[in-house]
C-alpha cells in the first residue's frame, strides 16, 4: 500500500496538466454516479481474489471537478450502503449491513477525450463498528477506469478496498470490484 501511494504522489508531483477539460465529467460541473460492488474475500485489490463472497455494496457519490497538483480530478461525496448474506469462510456476512459515508477525491493518472484510469482516496465513517473493522473509521482506496459515452453519460469499473487504516486492532477490511454509470450536468 505504501508503494502505490508513494508511486501515485510521483506521479501528481511530476505529471503536466494533461487537458483543458476533465475526463471524468468533460466541461460538466456537476455529476452524480451509483456504482455496484461484489465484496471478495480479501482486503487486498492487487493481485486480484478469488474468493466471491455474499456481500455487495451500493454506493451513490455527487462530484464537482477540481485538480490534484495539476492532474484532473473530482472530490465527491459518496453515500453506500454494504449488503452481507449468509455465512461463507468464517464469516456472518448478514452482521456486515451497513451504512457509510465518506469524502474522497479522484485522480486520472492516465486519460484520453473521453476514457480514463485513475485512483481515489476517501475518509469517512460507517454507521457501526463491527468484528471486522474494529472501527467506524473507513479509510478509502479506489483503482479505477471509465469511459464517457457522451457529454452527459459515462461508465466505470472499479476495484475497491475500505479499511480502518489500523486504528483498532481488528482490521480485515473490506474490498469490492464493480461498475457503475455517471450522469454529468
Amino acid at each position: 500500500m505504501k508503494k502505490i501511494a508513494l508511486t501515485i504522489l510521483i506521479i501528481a508531483c511530476t505529471a503536466p496538466a494533461l487537458a483543458d477539460t476533465n475526463p471524468f465529467m468533460g466541461d460538466n460541473q456537476n455529476q452524480v454516479a451509483l456504482h455496484l460492488g461484489q465484496g471478495v474475500n480479501s482486503g487486498f485489490l492487487i493481485p486480484p481474489p478469488t474468493q466471491l463472497v455474499p456481500f455487495y455494496m451500493i454506493h451513490f457519490q455527487y462530484s464537482q471537478p477540481t485538480t490534484f497538483f495539476k492532474l484532473p480530478a473530482r472530490q465527491s461525496i459518496n453515500i453506500g450502503q454494504t449488503l452481507g448474506f449468509g455465512k461463507k469462510y468464517g464469516w456472518h456476512w448478514d452482521k456486515y449491513t451497513i451504512p457509510m459515508i465518506f469524502l474522497s477525491e479522484d485522480i486520472a493518472l492516465f486519460h484520453g477525450d473521453r476514457w480514463y484510469f485513475a485512483t481515489s482516496i476517501g475518509v469517512g465513517l460507517q454507521a457501526q463498528q463491527n468484528e471486522r473493522l474494529g472501527a467506524k473509521l473507513l479509510m478509502q482506496f479506489k483503482l479505477f477506469g471509465g469511459y464517457r459515452i457522451d457529454d452527459h453519460w459515462g461508465v466505470e469499473v472499479f476495484m475497491q478496498h475500505f479499511s480502518n487504516a489500523n486504528t483498532a486492532p481488528e482490521n480485515n477490511s473490506y474490498a469490492f470490484y464493480g461498475a457503475g454509470f455517471t450522469y454529468s450536468f
